[in-house]
């Protein structure tokens, strides 16, 4: 059970979960993790099998999640291959699933505090300037959180760990910081508003020749990036970087207007290695040691 749920609360929703699949629970005797040795052990089991199969495979990295849950699903697989015969004896008893599906989110209901942000499980979301004020429902999942206002899904958010994150898009709060611009350089998640660093190389820039006026001209910038296209509006300030060019919102409108320093997906070859040099490198090795 997590440490922040409410025992009483953790105790309704499990009555809930069986209640939903016609199943009686039983109680374990408090800090007497034994009593329920069989799911501990094959707990324990599982995660040894897990280390030492990411210990062969040489990397604990994956491309996305859904590598990673593709990579647990072909252990699991292993792991009960040899059980496949004890479980059609169980399956042969066992009764239908409920005709509807439980619902696998908790639902909160939260308002909007001023910065455009709301606290979940302590740690703090951005959500769309428009709902300032307003309650919204969450639906919390495992991995993700559903923003719902007036019966609507407006926002999908990831899903943080721990305690005192943050997860801060530009997109949501552009708006309210346009207007306000002097509030920009105190900002306490000011580092999120960078979302490449070229954006955080042009800020620099305009801050060291504008100095005071810098956060509104920035500001302009990552709106464009809001409103029409944030890629292109990298590339736009990689041009003018590289060009040595003055930073402006007006110069980099004009850029994505015309389309020039906007590059476009090109193949890239990579000559083979010629592995006759490698060769030549170690002779030469040799021939030095006395």
């Amino acid at each position: 059970m997590h440490k922040e749920i409410n025992p009483d609360v953790f105790t309704e929703r499990y009555r809930a979960l069986l209640g939903h699949y016609e199943l009686s629970g039983r109680r374990t005797q408090a800090a007497r993790p034994h009593e329920n040795g069989d799911i501990e052990q094959r707990h324990y089991r599982f995660k040894q099998a897990l280390d030492q199969s990411l210990m062969l495979r040489g990397s604990r990295d994956f491309e996305s999640r859904g590598d990673y849950e593709a990579f647990l699903r072909r252990l699991f697989a292993q792991l009960n291959a040899g059980r496949q015969q004890r479980l059609a004896e169980e399956i042969e008893v066992l009764r239908r699933l409920p005709s509807r599906r439980m619902d696998s989110s908790m639902r909160l209901r939260v308002k909007v505090g001023p910065s455009s942000t709301i606290r979940i499980r302590h740690n703090t979301y951005s959500v769309d300037s428009r709902l300032i004020g307003e309650t919204v429902e969450v639906r919390l999942y495992a991995d993700r959180i559903d923003v719902w206002y007036a019966q609507q899904k407006v926002d999908t958010l990831p899903r943080l760990r721990g305690r005192s994150g943050h997860h801060i898009e530009y997109r949501h709060i552009i708006d309210q910081l346009v207007r306000k611009p002097g509030a920009f350089e105190n900002y306490r998640y000011r580092q999120d508003l960078f979302p490449t660093h070229r954006f955080r190389m042009a800020y620099d820039q305009l801050r060291h020749r504008l100095n005071g006026r810098s956060s509104k001209e920035y500001l302009r910038i990552l709106e464009l990036a809001a409103k029409e296209n944030e890629a292109a509006v990298d590339e736009a300030l990689g041009h003018l970087l590289h060009s040595e060019r003055i930073i402006t919102a007006s110069a980099v409108s004009e850029l994505l207007a015309c389309g020039e320093g906007i590059s476009t997906p090109r193949d890239v070859v990579v000559a083979p290695v010629e592995l006759s040099a490698y060769d030549a490198l170690l002779e030469g090795g040799r021939a030095g040691v006395c």
